[in-house]
C-alpha cells in the first residue's frame, strides 16, 4: 500500500509493470499538498538513469517473491473442479481466505470471525471504504506528523480535513504496529491516549508482520472493535501484484461497508484470492514471515551503518520494522534541487514533504527505502553517492 513518491516509471521498452497504478495509489491531490506532479520530471529522469540506485518507492524486495510456489498455486486454482477462480464471487470475498485472516487476528488477541472480514482490492481500497464511513465532507482526520501519502491524498480527495496536531478530530488514521515513513511502533502511552479519545480509528496494519523483533503486536482492533476499522494487506509480505487486502469494520457498520464495496467493484478479483488461499493452505506462512523479518532487519542495519559512516551529521531513528529509514539532514537545501542533484549522482529518494499533511518542506527530510535495492552492497554504494552529492550541495 505504498509504491508512493519516486518509484520510477519504467521506460516504454521495459516489460516491468509500473510500480504505481494511478487509480489505486495516486488519488487526485487537493488542498495544500502540491502532490507528486512537481516531481514528475525528476521521476522520469531517474527512470532513464543507467545504474541508478533507488531508495524511493516503498517496494518489497522482488527477490523475495515466492514465484515458483505462487505459480504452482495458480495452476492448482485453475484445476479445481468448477473453477471458482475464474467465476464471480461474493462481495465479502472467499470464505476460506477470510477464515485464515480472522485466525491470524485472533492469534494477536482480537475477537474476529470470518464474517467480520471483507476482502478488498489491496489495503488502499480498505482505507477508502473506511474513510467513506466517517463523518461527511469536512471531517477532521488526525494523522501523525509524517504519514502514508496515499492515505493523505485519499482523505483530501474525499473532502476531509487532514490535521497532524491531534486536537479536535473526528477520527484518527494510524499505523500503530510499524508506521510509514518512520518505521516507528506506537508507545503504550500514545496507544492509551488515542484510545481514550473514543473517536473512530482507521488502523493501517500494512507493515505489522514486518516488526523486526518478532510477530505482529496486539492490534487496536482488540481494544476497541466497536470503532476501529482494521486494515491489512498481503502486499508487503507476499507480493503487491495480487492486490489482496482486507478490512475489518465495526460489526454495526459491516453491512453498510459491504454495500459500498459492492457498488465500487462487485467483488475483489476471484483469481488472486484463489491463488492466495491455495498458497496459504500449502505453505508455512509463519516461517516466511520469520525469513522476511530477518532479511529486512539486516538491510535496515546495513543502511543505518552506511548512513552513520558516510553522513554522520544526519539524524535518524533506527526503524522497528518496515521498509525504510527516515532521515533529517543537518542543513535545509531546496528539496527539488537536492533530488535533481542526487539523481545526477545516480541515487534517488523520497522527499519528506510528500509524507506531511500540509506538504511542508521543512524540516528537510528524506525517506530512504532499503527494501527493494537489488543487492545488499547497493545500500553502501547508494549512501556513498548520496554523501558525495550532499558534500557538493549542502
Amino acid at each position: 500500500m505504498d509504491a508512493t513518491a519516486l518509484a520510477p516509471h519504467p521506460p516504454p521498452s521495459s516489460h516491468t509493470r509500473p510500480s504505481q497504478a494511478p487509480s489505486s495509489q495516486d488519488p487526485p491531490r487537493s488542498g495544500p499538498r502540491l502532490g507528486l506532479g512537481r516531481f514528475e520530471t525528476l521521476k522520469r529522469r531517474a527512470a532513464g538513469t543507467p545504474g541508478l540506485v533507488s531508495f524511493a518507492g516503498g517496494l518489497p524486495a522482488p527477490g523475495e517473491f515466492p514465484r515458483t510456489k505462487l505459480a504452482a498455486s495458480f495452476v492448482r486454482a485453475l484445476q479445481t473442479p468448477s473453477c471458482p477462480a475464474l467465476q464471480y464471487g461474493w462481495p465479502e470475498g472467499d470464505e476460506d481466505l477470510r477464515s485464515w485472516i480472522a485466525g491470524q487476528l485472533r492469534r494477536r488477541g482480537a475477537s474476529v470471525a470470518a464474517d467480520d472480514v471483507i476482502v478488498t482490492s489491496g489495503a488502499q481500497q480498505a482505507v477508502s471504504l473506511a474513510a467513506q464511513m466517517l463523518r461527511g465532507p469536512g471531517a477532521r482526520i488526525g494523522v501523525d506528523p509524517e504519514s502514508y501519502p496515499g492515505a493523505l491524498e485519499l482523505f483530501q480527495a474525499l473532502g476531509a480535513t487532514v490535521v497532524d496536531d491531534g486536537r479536535h478530530v473526528d477520527a484518527h488514521y494510524l499505523m500503530p504496529a510499524v508506521s510509514n515513513p518512520r518505521g516507528r511502533r506506537m508507545s503504550p502511552r500514545e496507544r492509551a491516549k488515542v484510545l481514550s479519545t473514543l473517536r473512530p480509528i482507521i488502523e493501517d496494519d500494512a507493515y505489522a508482520d514486518l516488526c523486526f523483533d518478532g510477530p505482529a503486536p496486539r492490534p487496536l482492533l482488540a481494544e476497541a472493535p466497536d470503532r476501529v476499522f482494521h486494515v491489512g494487506t498481503f502486499s508487503k509480505t507476499l507480493c503487491p501484484g495480487l492486490r489482496v487486502g482486507w478490512l475489518v469494520p465495526p460489526r454495526a457498520l459491516r453491512s453498510d461497508v459491504l454495500k459500498l464495496k459492492q457498488a465500487a467493484d462487485l467483488q475483489a478479483a476471484s483469481l488472486p484470492q484463489a491463488i492466495l488461499e491455495d498458497y496459504l493452505r500449502n505453505e508455512d506462512f509463519d516461517q516466511r514471515l520469520v525469513r522476511l523479518r530477518e532479511f529486512y532487519a539486516r538491510r535496515a542495519a546495513r543502511m543505518e551503518q552506511a548512513l552513520r559512516r558516510y553522513l554522520p551529521g544526519w539524524r535518524l531513528e533506527p526503524p522497528a520494522g518496515g521498509f525504510a529509514i527516515w532521515v533529517e539532514p543537518d542543513a535545509e537545501p531546496n528539496e527539488a534541487f537536492f533530488l535533481a542533484a542526487a539523481i545526477e549522482h545516480g541515487v534517488a529518494f523520497d522527499p519528506g514533504s510528500l509524507f506531511r499533511a500540509n506538504g511542508a518542506v521543512t524540516p528537510f527530510a528524506l525517506r530512504l527505502c532499503f527494501s527493494s535495492v537489488e543487492r545488499d552492497e547497493d545500500l553502501d554504494e547508494g549512501i556513498r553517492r548520496l554523501a558525495r552529492c550532499w558534500a557538493e550541495v549542502a
